[in-house]
């Protein structure tokens, strides 16, 4: 069964045309330091799930781009480099705390910008609209990624 999720990045790290320009249009998603998103990766993300390619901590955040879920996990580089801003010293190679997935960039969209999601109702109980929420993927339900893919990104 597919299920659907919202994955945030900064343009800076990795933007949606980064990702299309990539080959094969892949890129690997690392960084991901949070132990709910580690946990979404690790148990229930699949291969072919869909993503909404979200750019955060710039100037007009959004979804940008449809994306898939193009691998399953595997230990995050980052963790284990001392040079990038992802390292954990804590974090051993024999028992690696981060993982990261790869995702293959479908489409670059129209921007979908946070006060544009904000202002549709049936869009209110999105995840990522929730006051205070500052994880990096969040599940989507159906209904609201076939109504932002459809509808609203078309």
């Amino acid at each position: 069964m597919t299920q659907y999720w919202l994955m945030k990045s900064e343009p800076d790290d990795v933007s949606i045309d980064d990702a299309l320009a990539a080959p094969n249009a892949t890129v690997p998603w690392t960084g991901v330091r949070g132990y709910q998103a580690r946990n979404f990766m690790a148990k229930q993300m699949q291969i072919g799930d869909g993503v909404l390619f979200y750019h955060s901590s710039c100037p007009q955040p959004g979804i940008v781009g449809i994306a898939r879920v193009a691998s399953g996990t595997r230990p995050d580089p980052t963790q284990f480099d001392p040079e990038s801003p992802y390292y954990d010293a804590d974090s051993k190679p024999e028992h690696p705390r981060w993982l990261l997935l790869d995702v293959q960039a479908l489409r670059k969209t129209r921007l979908l910008s946070l006060p544009e999601m904000r202002a549709a109702p049936e869009l209110a109980d999105m995840i990522v609209l929730r006051r205070g929420n500052r994880l990096s993927i969040t599940p989507v339900d159906e209904g609201h990624w076939k109504l932002i893919v459809d509808q609203m990104l078309a």
